[in-house]
């Protein structure tokens, strides 16, 4: 359970009297006609009651929000992407360094905690919405239940990416039972840019991601490539399967992951099994974080081309390794950055395109 989810005190009136004028707001728009009605808030601002169908919970928002929080790294991403910095008033579990376009901008924004906040500091920020990128993060262990914030009023947003297809009953990291896609990221980009009334802004921040892509998978044939995605931990490794982050990346390139048998976002597998599928290409987390054993790329690396089962594998001993963010690795608009990555990798390597090896 996280810091503060017992014992302190909730500043719940201090709270309250920040919400009241934005309650009263709420009522006139209401009287304006419902969902959707525009209006003008004290400040200039535009402000419209939206609603919004997110991960099987209905979210009110009564006005573009002024005091948000990203309680995940790829949400405050986005929200920075938007040109949101001046609206936000906190940021927290962070796994790598901010995209350097966004420093400046996330300079700007304080940051509550590297990993979960507590609740009640994610509340003395007075938010008055909050969005998350994982299911857990609005969950018990995270920083709190979706129906605490709602108590006090605070909307929150789940990111699709980790809710759409995706069945988190487990204790593992979900299974998809459906494959993830690009358009699943693009949306939530649409509902953030809707809720924060800067429409034109997502479609700007979607169209340049596409062309991104576009770019980046041109003329590439990777149909006969292997891939494998380690995110962490080597004594018991995650590889991602089929159908997350890593799947996207996988699809677009035309490649093959080599666990596309299984369904599990990261199934924990043994080096054994690893190796007897012998990728042709390794696609490396690294994570800045210091939680598990093998964080660092260096560390995996080092790990590889030392012990007996794995240093024998074929994309060891030519070491076609491509290193990735942990951010690069989930479902984020940093899995952009994964294409590109691993597109100019293959390439790279001579598996694709003209004069490609075999093996």
């Amino acid at each position: 359970m996280s810091p503060g989810r017992r014992g302190t005190p909730v500043p719940f009136a201090r709270h309250v009297r920040r919400a009241a004028p934005l309650l009263a707001g709420a009522v006139l728009l209401t009287g304006c006609g419902g969902s959707g009605t525009a209006a003008t808030t004290d400040d200039g601002a535009r402000a419209a009651v939206i609603t919004l169908d997110n991960c099987g919970t209905k979210v009110r928002v009564d006005h573009a929000p002024r005091r948000a929080v990203a309680l995940d790294q790829g949400s405050a991403e986005i929200m920075l992407s938007l040109g949101l910095a001046d609206r936000m008033v906190g940021t927290a579990t962070w796994t790598d360094p901010v995209l350097k376009n966004l420093t400046k901008a996330n300079a700007k924004v304080p940051r509550l905690a590297d990993r979960y906040p507590s609740f009640e500091k994610v509340l003395d920020t007075e938010p008055d919405f909050a969005a998350a990128s994982f299911t857990y993060t609005l969950g018990k262990g995270g920083v709190a239940p979706r129906e605490e914030f709602e108590k006090l009023g605070v909307p929150t947003y789940l990111s699709p990416t980790d809710c759409v297809g995706k069945d988190n009953s487990g204790d593992g990291d979900g299974k998809r039972t459906t494959a993830l896609t690009l358009d699943t990221v693009y949306g939530e980009i649409r509902d953030l840019a809707r809720v924060f009334d800067v429409e034109e802004r997502g479609q700007k921040l979607i169209g340049r991601l596409k062309a991104r892509v576009t770019k980046a998978t041109s003329g590439i044939d990777a149909e006969d490539v292997t891939l494998l995605h380690w995110f962490a931990n080597s004594d018991s490794p995650y590889m991602a399967g089929c159908c997350g982050a890593p799947g996207i990346v996988t699809k677009e390139l035309g490649a093959r992951n080599v666990f596309d048998d299984t369904r599990e976002e990261w199934p924990q597998v043994n080096w054994e099994t690893v190796a007897d599928r012998d990728p042709d290409v390794l696609v490396i987390g690294d994570l800045t974080r210091r939680s598990q054993s093998a964080e660092s790329a260096a560390q995996k690396i080092r790990f590889l081309e030392s012990d007996p089962v794995t240093k024998n594998m074929t994309a060891v001993r030519k070491k076609r390794y491509v290193l990735l963010s942990g951010q690069a690795m989930n479902p984020t608009i940093r899995t952009v950055d994964g294409i590109e990555q691993v597109a100019a990798a293959l390439r790279e390597f001579g598996l694709v395109g003209p004069g490609k090896q075999a093996g």
